[in-house]
């Protein structure tokens, strides 16, 4: 019974000692007048500290505003690309919300067409982030506490991305050890394929990161992508890969590969027409299966007196393996002998994609079997001995 008592004394002197403490401050609020009888605990008043104001130095300051001002202006940038975007789609009768880059390029042709030879004085709407170069937001608030946890390596989002890449690396090399204690092989229809595409140069990284890096840290960066990607998980991590890959050809501007047709005899044969080099045109048939018999205007490969020609036309079928196992059989007029045989390597090389596979047609295509030749022979200028030479200048 003593300890109860005490409990209650204690209970009494608190908030006796509570209610002397509000009178002295002031008059108390609704809130703290309703609670005070039915205090049951040991309630402590705190004084408020002393709000110390922060200096901010004149150049954190102008760096603050600096970046409020890019962004700010981003987003002025990005709500008038909108609206343009918006005008464009309703000019045309599309949708706006579904209106892409490739319709708007399009749009601009159609409403705005312009005969200038380069491209970049032709009219164009982009992104503002294509326009205006990025720029890297604030890394530090008015104390100078800095933002990233590597802002004192001083390039955070260089090593930043590198972390990353060895934390993907990581979450790998544990899956392929789960999966060869089971027992279990990584599948081949999802290996992630690589041809077509190829690592951002180090010009394109800076502009990813907005930093500048130099050329020992761009090759820890290819490094470290190269160990990722022949992982043979990898494709686990497409999604990340895929960020720092850029195609060497857009997929959508391929062209569609023929289907062969079947011949009398039962071949497979596929023609391309208009086969151009220079002044010179010329009809390409291959015909699959076959013996490595060409036949050019009725005559077999002597037709080019020059073994340069000779190599011209066989190099397609040598690259691509097959020679010796299709026919070709081509007419050709006009031009020279050079120019007749450019023309006639190039639409074997076209007719070739209809019996190899698309990572064949992918080589050929580097290789530059598949880029037609516009090349011509440049004209003579007035005033100059050539198209390029000039007439000897004498002082005297």
């Amino acid at each position: 019974m003593s300890l109860r008592v005490l409990g209650l004394n204690l209970i009494k002197t608190n908030r006796n000692l509570l209610q002397t403490a509000v009178k002295n401050n002031g008059a108390p609020n609704a809130h703290a007048v309703a609670m005070a009888p039915y205090a049951t605990q040991v309630t402590v008043q705190a004084t408020p500290a002393a709000v110390q104001k922060q200096k901010v130095s004149k150049a954190m300051k102008a760096y603050l505003e600096r970046a409020n001002e890019h962004d700010e202006f981003m987003k002025t940038q990005h709500l008038e690309f909108q609206i343009g975007k918006r005008h464009l789609a309703n000019m045309m009768g599309a949708d706006a919300e579904t209106f892409t880059q490739q319709d708007i390029d399009e749009a601009i042709n159609y409403l705005f067409p312009s005969g200038l030879f380069d491209k970049r004085a032709r009219p164009s709407m982009r992104s503002p982030e294509e326009v205006f170069p990025a720029r890297k937001a604030a890394e530090f608030d008015e104390t100078g506490r800095p933002f990233h946890s590597m802002f004192y390596t001083g390039k955070p989002n260089y090593f930043q991305l590198l972390h990353d890449i060895v934390t993907e690396t990581n979450k790998l090399n544990d899956l392929e050890e789960r999966m060869l204690r089971r027992g279990n092989k990584p599948d081949e229809n999802q290996k992630l394929e690589m041809a077509g595409s190829q690592l951002l140069r180090k010009e394109q990284l800076e502009r990813v990161l907005v930093e500048h890096i130099a050329d020992i840290e761009y090759q820890n960066f290819t490094s470290a992508m190269e160990r990722l990607i022949i992982s043979p998980y990898a494709y686990k991590s497409k999604a990340f890969i895929e960020r720092f890959l850029k195609p060497l050809i857009d997929q959508s501007k391929q062209l569609e590969v023929p289907k062969p047709k079947i011949d009398e005899q039962g071949r497979q044969y596929v023609t391309t027409y208009e086969c151009l080099r220079k002044t010179a045109r010329a009809d390409v048939t291959v015909r699959l299966p076959g013996t490595g018999k060409i036949t050019i205007n009725g005559q077999d490969i002597s037709y080019f007196s020059l073994e340069e020609c000779r190599e011209q036309l066989l190099f397609p079928l040598s690259y691509s393996k097959m020679l010796g196992k299709v026919d070709v059989e081509a007419n050709v007029e006009g031009g020279g002998p050079s120019g007749q045989a450019g023309a006639i390597r190039w639409g074997i090389a076209m007719s070739l994609r209809s019996f190899v596979d698309q990572e064949m047609i992918e080589t050929m295509r580097l290789a530059g079997l598949l880029t037609r030749d516009y090349r011509r022979r440049e004209r003579k200028k007035f005033g100059q001995e050539g198209a390029r030479r000039k007439y000897t200048w004498k002082k005297r």
